[in-house]
């Protein structure tokens, strides 16, 4: 029974995978999609490469330091018992209908009002999601399944990617009215969204939590005021891989945010019409879009590979080299001239972002205390959206002063080799301390949290 569970994912640990290739749709709309659109919002009003680039990337900015003030208070809400469904569940249904009424026909600033809650929906849902995950496995496969989650979002999420961009070139090409394209690509990609929301929604129990209490909100921010001085296990160990995460993830995630948005404004002139010799801005989208989902299409296996390698390997180890593989892409990216250039940075993206993520992910969940996993993911949530904060307020300040946009990735180069050393740091005192303590007493449980009692679920649904 337990080889055929290691091999097997139990019915839960599917849904909660599946709610990833939902909320990935999204994603790529924001990477891909969404950046066009505001760019020919942009052109609208006559801002120039420069100016575009560097407003997105103070929109994103805006949005990610929102919800790092956010998440840490609803995470921390959500441990108490019975609160997680239901704030998932209302934050991701708000996200999805923000995506439809994206498709919307709207000026420059009614679409970034909306984008703005949408993003800000989505991303403090994944603070829920993320913590669900010590409640759905055990520590044994966390890894696994961390790792699965990331690659199913990458390649199921390229289904309705492809229909999405057959679309926006039936517009293009003046076969579809392209305000219907849109109207039809986001209510596609909300629909899809919702698809994998409800079933983990309707499964789902929140097995780790605090006792519900009279004044909730008031007792979670009480808790998460005090996170940090209570006596928690290895706490030296746990902030510091949370300043190495704040630095490292930046690349990470500036790289995915900014990526149609950069290579736009570096390559405008890379990209040549045939006919006309000059450059070409179609030729150029179409370029960018394959590329970036043969990154989606590389991810896919190279995530569930890092998930096995876990098993094998040392995690922390792993991480290291991930985050020296996005020191060696941001560097690469300062010199991007050529369409070429941006391929080979696609295709190293795949290799490597899956792996930073899923087992940063799954690192972060064996560290933490289990029935504050809400709590600590929120935390986690502060750093790494303060990284994406900072990285794209650092591209959107380089890129207005200097007006080059290669410029603005050497900051990020800077912040993810520092990300890397800080992590070689945490790594070396979270060791220290399990060698003495033990990783049991990192999870153990102190007085006044509970536990529903339900062990994992096997295979076939029923409990082990």
């Amino acid at each position: 029974m337990q080889k055929k569970r290691e091999s097997k994912f139990t019915p839960i640990e599917k849904k909660w995978i599946m709610y990833d290739v939902g909320n990935s749709a999204f994603t790529l709309l924001v990477s891909v999609l969404i950046p066009l659109m505001v760019a020919d919002l942009c052109t609208e009003l006559k801002m120039t490469e420069s100016q575009y680039t560097s407003f997105w990337a103070a929109v994103t900015s805006a949005v990610t330091l929102v919800v790092a003030v956010v998440s840490p208070i609803v995470g921390t809400l959500a441990d108490t018992g019975g609160m997680k469904k239901p704030l998932f569940f209302a934050s991701a249904l708000i996200g999805i209908v923000g995506c439809v009424l994206l498709g919307m026909p709207l000026p420059l600033a009614g679409f970034v009002v909306v984008f703005v809650v949408t993003r800000m929906a989505y991303n403090v849902s994944l603070v829920f999601y993320d913590s669900m995950l010590t409640d759905v496995t055990d520590m044994e496969r966390v890894d696994k399944i961390s790792s699965n989650g990331y690659a199913w979002g990458y390649i199921g999420s390229c289904i309705p990617f492809i229909i999405s961009i057959g679309l926006y070139a039936l517009g293009l090409f003046g076969l579809l009215d392209l305000t219907a394209a849109y109207i039809m690509i986001f209510a596609l990609n909300g629909a899809w969204w919702l698809a994998f929301t409800l079933p983990l929604t309707k499964a789902y129990k929140q097995t780790h939590f605090i006792p519900r209490r009279p004044h909730a909100v008031r007792d979670s921010l009480k808790r998460l005021v005090s996170v940090f001085k209570d006596d928690t296990p290895n706490k030296k160990g746990i902030l510091l891989f949370l300043v190495a995460f704040f630095l490292y993830i930046d690349g990470v995630y500036t790289i995915i945010d900014l990526a149609t948005t950069y290579g736009k404004a570096v390559l405008g002139q890379a990209c040549i019409d045939p006919a006309t010799g000059e450059p070409d801005s179609l030729i150029l989208n179409i370029q960018l879009v394959l590329a970036l989902l043969a990154t989606q299409i590389i991810a896919f296996p190279c995530a569930i590979i890092s998930g096995n390698l876990a098993k094998k390997f040392d995690n922390g180890k792993l991480i290291m080299v991930f985050i020296g593989g996005y020191l060696g892409i941001a560097i690469f990216a300062i010199w991007l001239t050529e369409v070429w250039q941006f391929w080979f940075l696609a295709v190293c993206v795949g290799l490597l972002q899956g792996g930073v993520q899923a087992l940063s992910r799954s690192y972060f969940a064996k560290i933490i205390p289990v029935h504050k996993s809400g709590e600590f993911f929120g935390i986690m949530d502060i750093f790494g959206k303060g990284a994406a904060f900072i990285g794209t307020m650092l591209v959107s300040i380089v890129t207005a002063a200097t007006g080059n946009s290669a410029l603005g990735v050497i900051p990020i180069s800077c912040l993810i080799g520092l990300g890397l050393a800080v992590f070689v740091v945490a790594y070396i005192e979270i060791k220290r301390y399990e060698s003495v303590h033990g990783r049991a007493t990192i999870a153990a449980q102190p007085e006044g949290a509970e536990t529903s009692g339900a062990a994992a679920p096997s295979e076939d649904g029923r409990e082990d």
